[in-house]
């Protein structure tokens, strides 16, 4: 069953590179509304505990290093059929492939600085929102 909320990162890169208000305002467009959001910065453990997920991967100790070395913007976005309809609106993880239009597109610069991260199931955007905002920040 598809839930109306969904979870998202601007990314360090998408912060340094100055694409937080063009991003929002991507996401405004596509009639998200914002529940949840924050500037922050995740800490090594952090960055291991919400990425556990890849912690086989050749590549973990990249995306740790990655997510920890600046500001990330997390948020919480509420529409219907959220998680998939944000999944379309970032495009694909490696820009080169993604639609025209899209967030990753736009503003990504390779498959591993790609701007942004959209929950991959409602399943995750209920993990991934818990893992960054209290039950009293959601609005």
């Amino acid at each position: 069953m598809a839930t109306n909320r969904t979870f998202t990162m601007i990314k360090p890169d998408g912060v340094e590179n100055g694409h937080i208000g063009a991003i929002l305002e991507k996401i405004n467009a596509a009639g998200f509304r914002i529940v949840a959001m924050k500037l922050t910065q995740m800490t090594k453990r952090d960055a291991e505990s919400f990425y556990g997920v890849h912690s086989e991967r050749p590549f973990f100790g990249e995306l740790v290093e990655f997510m920890t070395r600046g500001a990330i913007v997390a948020a919480v976005l509420e529409k219907d059929n959220a998680v998939e309809d944000f999944r379309a609106l970032i495009g694909a993880t490696n820009p080169a492939e993604a639609a025209e239009g899209t967030i990753r597109k736009l503003y990504a610069t390779s498959i591993g600085e790609n701007a942004v991260h959209g929950s991959d199931s409602d399943e995750n955007a209920a993990i991934e929102a818990a893992f960054h905002f209290s039950g009293r920040e959601l609005f």
